[in-house]
């Protein structure tokens, strides 16, 4: 059975209420901005292959110019979201033409005399090839000369192959340029997004509420981007002109690029872009229409807030006073000189306050929640509608400035060695008991203080994870956070919460390792893949070793690896081992398949796809001790 969402409670439709009387709701510039350009709306749909839809902008409908926000939508995401729905192919200057709306992220198109040069490639290649579709009726049917990734996320490389074929770039034809060297964007890229990506796919199906209906009660946008299309073909191909140095110039279709490098901002590799003939800049995810993340909610490595800030002064005194117009991989550009420096000044002043405040805090001996609870931005600053929390929030910020500076202890002894969830939840309700508990929670609902009834069940529910009636008020709170949350990804953690709890969990939509990603990892990263799925206490005893040839590889260092496991750990290096009982020989594609499923080794033999020379029993051995990782387990109960 399939419970539907309650309506806003009174508090929340109050609380939703008084939001909106602290903003400027009746600035309307982002609307006028959002719509300057415009050429073509989006087709009707996004087709896969196989002729499923798996994108449709009309379900976004009924986020309407003239509908008011409802009593359980935040009114400031609302007005966010009635910004984002808008999707088409836009101008944004002479040469500079975008996709918005049909993925989480733009495909911004620059035309040169003699080809385009695709600036990132959103995270699905029907997506991108929507886009390019777009471009070649309404634009230009000019080859692509170049594609440039701005950053290492999969939504900005993610549609590579529906812009530019594999052989072009192998060919040389079709340079891809990309921020640090051709290892580390590779490293970054791959290893960020798959190594731990069933962990991050299972939390980022919670932050971006994929597992939500599309409605004011459910899904109303990623605040950066509509939402990933489901069921999407994620692609990687690897640069191959990487940017390494500030300064960095290329002349692309006949025009001039130059390249701020920026590592360890939102990615752990980003440059920014000028293209001073048309007086354009991008800061990538630097600076957007939102406030971005310091740490991750989908999970991934802590950035540096002080180095947004260092970067984005960086780039406005290299260029701040020639630049007329800033565009984004996300939401809509910036146009005329004075409102791009305005808006590069106070991004940078933000990430800014926030570091330099939360150290402030810390070095008085607040704990990171502490601090978060009581800082807050200034009103010059937090009252910029692109100041606010659609992507990442003040609150989680300030929290990562304490992670990325100090670590993952909060300072205080008690959080040090605590008794695990399920522990501390069963001691406390024989404590307590779970009718008091129960008892507590009604009473914190009746009075909306929909915090402490979450936190106070929380621990009835894991003690007691059958409690039916623990789970439904626990859900009921999560609910009434969520509407009332100004940040899209806390409304989807908590309105996931509430409708696991209800409806147990539900089927992930989609993964970040595909099957592109895993066949384009460095053949190092493909054996730190093989580490994590290595059962450690099965295999402390173990001691095998096996010789992998790779007879593909695109150079003899990498042609051999030997792999082996001792003391509970997968290990592996260049090179062939001179007494390896067992050498497997074959292409990447096939040796894939040998090392991550080890069943599928004798099918593959006799394919003739690999060769098996020594023990092929050491592979049976190997699969015995390799985990299956679940991309649905449980998040709010044990």
């Amino acid at each position: 059975m399939t419970h539907a969402p309650k309506p806003a409670t009174a508090v929340t439709a109050r609380v939703n209420k008084e939001a909106a009387s602290r903003y400027a709701m009746d600035d309307r510039q982002d609307f006028t901005d959002a719509d300057v350009g415009f050429v073509a709306p989006l087709p009707d749909k996004l087709y896969a292959a196989d002729g499923r839809v798996i994108f449709d902008a009309s379900r976004f409908d009924y986020i309407g110019d003239d509908v008011a926000a409802p009593d359980t939508v935040n009114p400031s995401l609302w007005r966010q979201s009635q910004l984002i729905r808008r999707g088409g192919l836009y101008k944004v200057a002479d040469g500079i033409h975008q996709v918005r709306g049909n993925d989480i992220a733009n495909l911004t198109v620059v035309e040169g005399d003699s080809g385009l040069v695709v600036i990132d490639c959103m995270a699905g290649v029907e997506a991108a090839a929507q886009a390019m579709a777009m471009i070649r009726e309404h634009v230009s049917d000019k080859p692509v000369a170049a594609v440039i990734y701005t950053h290492t996320h999969i939504d900005h490389y993610g549609g590579v192959k529906g812009v530019v074929s594999a052989e072009d770039v192998a060919s040389g034809r079709v340079p891809i340029i990309a921020p640090g060297t051709v290892a580390s964007f590779d490293k970054h890229a791959i290893g960020e997004n798959v190594i731990a990506g069933n962990a991050m796919s299972r939390r980022a199906a919670y932050a971006f509420g994929s597992l939500l209906d599309l409605s004011d009660t459910g899904c109303v946008t990623c605040g950066i981007g509509l939402v990933t299309p489901p069921g999407v073909t994620v692609s990687y191909l690897s640069p191959t002109d990487p940017v390494t140095e500030t300064g960095t110039k290329r002349d692309l279709a006949g025009l001039e690029f130059e390249f701020l490098y920026a590592p360890d901002t939102e990615a752990p590799e980003e440059m920014h872009i000028w293209i001073p003939q048309l007086k354009a800049l991008t800061c990538a995810e630097n600076a957007n229409h939102t406030l971005h993340n310091i740490q991750t909610l989908r999970g991934a490595r802590t950035r540096d807030a002080r180095n947004f800030a260092r970067y984005l002064d960086e780039t406005l005194q290299r260029w701040g006073d020639d630049a007329e117009v800033h565009y984004g991989p996300h939401t809509w550009p910036v146009w005329g000189n004075g409102e791009v420096t305005a808006f590069l000044e106070s991004q940078r002043d933000t990430y800014k306050f926030i570091h330099d405040q939360a150290l402030r805090l810390a070095n008085k001996g607040y704990t990171p929640l502490e601090a978060a609870e009581v800082l807050q931005l200034p009103e010059e600053l937090g009252r910029k509608w692109f100041n606010r929390g659609y992507h990442g929030t003040f609150h989680h910020d300030v929290r990562a400035v304490f992670t990325k500076e100090l670590g993952m202890w909060d300072g205080d002894p008690v959080s040090l060695h605590p008794h695990p969830p399920v522990e501390t939840a069963r001691r406390l309700v024989a404590l307590v008991g779970a009718d008091r508990i129960l008892a507590e929670g009604r009473r914190a609902i009746d009075e909306g203080d929909y915090r402490w009834a979450a936190q106070i069940l929380h621990a009835l529910v894991f003690a007691e994870p059958e409690n039916a009636e623990a789970r439904a008020l626990q859900a009921d709170a999560y609910e009434q956070m969520g509407y009332q949350a100004e940040g899209p990804q806390w409304r989807g953690i908590f309105l996931t919460a509430a409708k696991e709890l209800r409806d147990g969990v539900q089927a992930a939509t989609f993964t970040t390792a595909s099957p592109d990603s895993i066949l384009a990892m460095p053949i190092g990263i493909l054996f730190d893949f093989a580490a994590v799925h290595l059962i450690g206490d099965r295999a402390a005893h173990a001691d095998l070793r096996i010789d992998f040839r790779f007879t593909d590889a695109p150079s003899a260092a990498d042609e051999n690896w030997t792999m082996w496991v001792r003391r509970g750990v997968l290990n592996a290096r260049r090179g062939a081992s001179p007494d390896a009982p067992l050498t497997v020989s074959g292409s990447k594609a096939a040796l894939v398949g040998a090392l991550l499923e080890p069943a599928s080794a004798a099918r593959l033999a006799r394919a003739g796809k690999i060769t098996l020379d020594g023990d092929a029993t050491l592979l049976d051995t190997l699969g015995g001790l390799l985990d299956d990782f679940n991309p649905d387990f449980p998040v709010v109960t044990p």
